[in-house]
């Protein structure tokens, strides 16, 4: 029953997908005016979330954010769908990557790479980078994401069908030391993407700084595979150039973190990603609950 409720809802959505993102967008602001102004989809949370990063913009200014995010946001959700069905050709025309070449040079050194990502533009198109690279995935190089698992089973397996859409690997966050040790005991050298964004989980050792004008505490995770493994950081600096037109510029963070004084590299990320979001704040997850649990800054 489980594989028949999955096999429903692929077609159907597959079936959605087959439309012309012209068509699609269509959808995008219907669902737009549900969200926003009928189900009003956390639209306090949001708005204390703006209200608090951006003091000092205007109630007008900050309203414009707001709209502006919901209407990105009902864009991501038909462009995900999009990704059961389009072309390579169209992928690399509507997501660009500058300076992948950075990712070129340090994977042809055999180096490993952890790459810093946010919730930011269209995140489920991120991993259409490996149209972009030199080295396609197999070994000896793997492109990764890390994931959380979702609750429901069947939006689980169909996001991660989604998410290997160009040959890149889902690995639980749970378990991503163990396989990247794998890959690196195998002779893999791999390229994983963390988003690294989101709120800690409950137990999950942190950094916390001063970001968007809050005390905030991010995963440190990341910088701690990082170090271990000897991997590099990388950032994607994201951008939505126009509708359905995303850019994603690769800027070094560090070329060997373990250089860096512990919890230095996290707080690189919290800076670029803080740089990326005043840029155009619109672009960032806002209806994530990024501040439930209130964190002072250390003394």
């Amino acid at each position: 029953m489980k594989n028949f409720g999955y096999n429903i809802l692929l077609g159907i959505l597959t079936a959605l997908a087959c439309l012309p993102l012209g068509v699609l967008y269509v959808f995008a602001d219907v669902l737009y005016f549900i969200i926003y102004y009928i189900a009003r989809y956390r639209r306090r949370l949001v708005r204390e979330n703006i209200a608090k990063c951006f003091p000092a913009k205007s109630d007008s200014e900050r309203a414009e954010i707001e709209r502006k995010f919901y209407r990105n946001f009902a864009d991501y959700i038909v462009e995900t769908v999009k990704l059961l069905h389009i072309s390579n050709a169209e992928m690399c025309r509507r997501m660009q990557f500058d300076n992948i070449e950075l990712i070129d040079s340090l994977v042809a050194e055999g180096r490993s790479v952890v790459v810093y990502f946010a919730h930011c533009g269209n995140w489920e198109w991120a991993p259409s980078m490996t149209l972009h690279v030199a080295h396609r995935p197999g070994a000896p190089v793997d492109y990764c994401q890390v994931y959380r698992p979702l609750r429901n089973k069947t939006f689980d397996k169909l996001m991660l069908h989604i998410r290997s859409r160009f040959g890149s690997t889902s690995f639980a966050k749970k378990t991503v030391l163990r396989d990247l040790l794998n890959l690196r005991k195998n002779g893999i050298v791999s390229v994983t993407g963390f988003m690294s964004d989101q709120k800690p989980s409950h137990g999950d050792p942190t950094v916390v700084t001063e970001f968007l004008n809050r005390p905030t505490a991010f995963i440190s995770g990341t910088e701690t595979l990082a170090r271990r493994l000897g991997m590099a950081a990388i950032y994607w600096d994201a951008e939505k150039t126009s509708r359905g037109h995303y850019r994603i510029t690769c800027r070094l963070l560090h070329k060997e973190p373990g250089e860096l004084p512990p919890q230095q590299l996290t707080r690189i990320y919290a800076q670029a990603l803080q740089d990326t979001i005043n840029r155009n704040p619109s672009i960032w997850l806002w209806t994530h609950n990024r501040w439930k649990y209130p964190v002072t800054l250390p003394v």
